[in-house]
């Protein structure tokens, strides 16, 4: 008999809840088997197995689902793997360029916040000035 995997299974495995196992199914990005009294029970085959860890490794690349999918169903077309192999050089190239932009905004971003964060302390170090030389004032006219 072929190995088969519970959503149970696979959820630790991944370290996933099944919840998020069930709505990639919804998404079209699984489809297992349906056993037991009125199809209950999901059986999850090898090729969902693989199917399930190519869609977390889009996720984590920061692909959307639309693009995983297009990806994970390219790979079990009958067409030719260099044309395969090029589409999936195409996405990662866009998701690179995403990226590396959202690099950007967010060092401009960072910067804007040390700008911001240094002119606070400047106007905190002006305004203690006056606080500090009143008190000294104070204090000899006390001591007075």
């Amino acid at each position: 008999m072929a190995t088969t995997y519970t959503i149970a299974e696979l959820a630790r495995e991944f370290d996933i809840t099944a919840r998020a196992i069930r709505f990639y199914e919804d998404q079209g990005l699984l489809s297992p088997k349906r056993e037991g009294v009125g199809g209950r029970n999901r059986v999850y085959t090898p090729r969902e197995r693989t199917r399930l860890k190519l869609t977390l490794r889009g996720k984590r690349l920061g692909l959307t689902l639309s693009e995983i999918k297009s990806i994970v169903d390219m790979y079990e077309s009958p067409k030719d793997t260099e044309a395969q192999i090029n589409r999936f050089l195409g996405v990662l190239a866009h998701q690179r360029e995403t990226l590396e932009q959202q690099r950007a905004d967010i060092e401009m971003a960072l910067e804007e916040i040390s700008a911001h964060e240094e002119e606070c302390r400047r106007l905190l170090g002006e305004d203690n000035v006056p606080d500090a030389e009143s008190k000294e004032v104070r204090s000899a006219s006390n001591a007075a």
